[in-house]
């Protein structure tokens, strides 16, 4: 049967065992059979911590540096989030409301004008008489 035909979950297991080269090495040296290994495999899932033992001393390094690196990284967004909460908080404190309300009357006031010149515009628009385009004929001679 070529590797093409296996079905998915085999041949993602099949990439799991690669990862894990002690299990490989597990299975030979005891002459025991890949059913048990997969059934735990499928069962448990590739995060268990029990499969660490059959990783290999640099990936299991390299996979424990990553994990540390992405705690890290968790905890300095986290410590950002909470400079940006406070500063948000900071700048709400130092907002002054009179003069907010203040802009918000000059606004409204601007769009009143506008909404006004509008009006205006539409009525001298309809006042005017339109003019009707006379058709233009073209002759063959």
């Amino acid at each position: 049967m070529s590797e093409t035909n296996l079905h998915p979950s085999i041949q993602a297991f099949k990439e799991f065992v690669q990862q894990h080269p002690k299990l490989i090495q597990e299975v030979r040296q005891n002459r025991a059979e890949w059913q048990p290994y997969y059934e735990k495999w499928v069962l448990m899932g590739e995060e268990d911590p029990s499969w660490q033992a059959y990783k290999d001393g640099q990936q299991a390094k390299a996979e424990a540096e990553t994990e540390k690196e992405a705690e890290q990284t968790e905890k300095e967004s986290e410590e950002t989030g909470n400079d940006m909460f406070n500063k948000v908080m900071g700048m709400a404190n130092q907002l002054d409301l009179q003069k907010l309300q203040g802009h918000i009357h000059h606004l409204n006031g601007a769009l009143e004008n506008i909404k006004q010149l509008i009006g205006q515009y539409q009525g001298v628009k309809q006042q005017l008489p339109s003019k009707k385009k006379t058709p233009t004929f073209f002759h063959k001679d």
